[in-house]
């Protein structure tokens, strides 16, 4: 296993410190799910208070780096360096309790993501990679996939809400034929509620591939490389490599690529 650069101690760090803080908060959800003020503002909160942790824990280590993060937008920085921060992807299952969510830490420079980390605090799981050194779970190397056969492949998606448009954001009029698809033609089908940790779930083998539209630069920024790093492969909607100013992405491991993309993009584009 290649040695973690100083860069990625800054980032287990610091997101390390930013979990405690949600854990502690994720035990609270649960005892205020009857109350009468309801749980949102507190997770909110929640979401707040680590990605302030974040910062500072960040800041102290590379004080000249500038920030994109999801809450408090962008920072500027030295101008090469960026760290682009999400404290906590899957909202809604921290939300309603259910344990699947993530922090996600990215280091962005000269315009390309070279370090990323995805940490689900209630799995200790630890994913990160640094670009050429390879990806890795909690030290042990990260490969996707072997699987050959869409019958035997598990998809993940982010199924967009019919009923509620999001300013900025259309929903693909294909999606239900992509659902369709994959029905017909895969082993199963898996919406969890965290497209980071979608990610490297394909990263490590337990999806085959995993698919989204709409999502954000602090959504996959990490995730992302992470995939690379294991070996997968990632296109937008229209075949091309534009998925981190897209936000829309399809991933899978490198031997089914052509026949996933055939499935769920059968034209150019969608």
């Amino acid at each position: 296993m290649a040695p973690h650069s100083p860069i990625i101690h800054v980032m287990v760090k610091a997101a390390r410190k930013a979990s405690g803080g949600l854990l502690r908060d994720f035990g609270e959800v649960e005892q205020l799910q009857a109350s009468l003020k309801g749980p949102a503002d507190f997770v909110s909160h929640a979401g707040l208070k680590a990605e302030a942790i974040l910062r500072e824990e960040l800041s102290r280590a590379r004080p000249g780096f500038g920030f994109l993060m999801e809450e408090s937008g962008e920072t500027p920085g030295d101008g090469e360096n960026l760290w682009i921060v999400d404290p906590l992807d899957g909202t809604l299952n921290f939300l309603h309790g259910i344990p699947h969510f993530s922090l996600s830490v990215a280091h962005e420079c000269d315009g390309k993501i070279i370090a990323g980390l995805v940490f689900d605090p209630i799995r200790n799981e630890l994913f990160m990679a640094e670009e050429g050194k390879g990806a890795f779970l909690n030290d042990k190397r990260l490969r996707v996939s072997a699987r050959r056969h869409l019958h035997e492949a598990i998809l993940a998606t982010g199924i967009p809400c019919f009923t509620r448009e999001r300013p900025g954001k259309k929903h693909p009029p294909a999606y239900p034929s992509m659902l369709e698809a994959v029905r017909e033609n895969c082993a199963g089908l898996r919406q969890l509620g965290s497209a980071s940790l979608d990610l490297v779930y394909v990263a490590a083998g337990r999806y085959e591939g995993f698919w989204e539209a709409g999502l954000q630069l602090c959504d996959i920024a990490a995730g992302t490389l992470i995939l690379h790093e294991a070996g997968g492969m990632m296109c937008d909607f229209e075949r091309r490599q534009s998925f981190l100013r897209s936000g829309d992405i399809l991933a899978s491991n490198e031997i089914l690529h052509d026949s996933i993309v055939k499935l769920l993009l059968p034209t150019k584009g969608y």
